[in-house]
């Protein structure tokens, strides 16, 4: 009588097979735009000291009140517009100047938005094409990485469309 032996897989690398793939699903969330971004802005953040005084490990209770702190250095840039003044003569020869209408600035254009129908159709197709590849578990990533990708070409394609 012949056992054969049981093979697994050890727990260490599950626990890597399984962070690669949470870390690529968030991955392409993240580029395919799914995620919410930080509306923060800098008045809300908490402000960075410049130079500050060397931190002691004594608590922050016992520190003195009244550091000296160098004050926070904003960089803005500062963008001027010149109208160009264009001189008229009068019909008694005095000069005046007046300002050139300028045309208005074109309007930005529309940010395309995410299309689920695009997202549906490519995770569809990625998903059988994925599922065509390999055998047991491997066919099963490959399905998986299909449906992942997929949905992300699919999404680009609808974008542009």
């Amino acid at each position: 009588m012949t056992t054969t032996p049981t093979t697994r897989i050890h727990p260490l690398m599950a626990v890597a097979a399984v962070s690669l793939t949470l870390v690529s699903l968030v991955g392409a969330a993240s580029i395919a735009g799914l995620l919410p971004s930080s509306h923060a802005t800098p008045d809300s953040a908490t402000p960075v000291i410049a130079n500050s005084a060397p931190q002691t490990s004594a608590p922050l209770a016992a520190q003195p009140a009244q550091e000296t702190r160098q004050p926070v250095l904003e960089h803005r840039t500062v963008v001027h517009h010149v109208t160009p003044q264009v001189r008229h003569v009068n019909s008694n020869g005095d000069s005046v100047q007046a300002p050139v209408a300028q045309a208005p600035a074109p309007a930005p254009a529309p940010v395309a938005q995410n299309s689920p129908l695009g997202m549906g159709i490519g995770a569809v197709v990625g998903g059988l094409i994925g599922n065509q590849v390999g055998g047991g578990k491997g066919k099963t990533a490959a399905t998986i990485a299909g449906v992942v990708g997929g949905a992300y070409v699919g999404n680009e394609i609808a974008k542009k469309n």
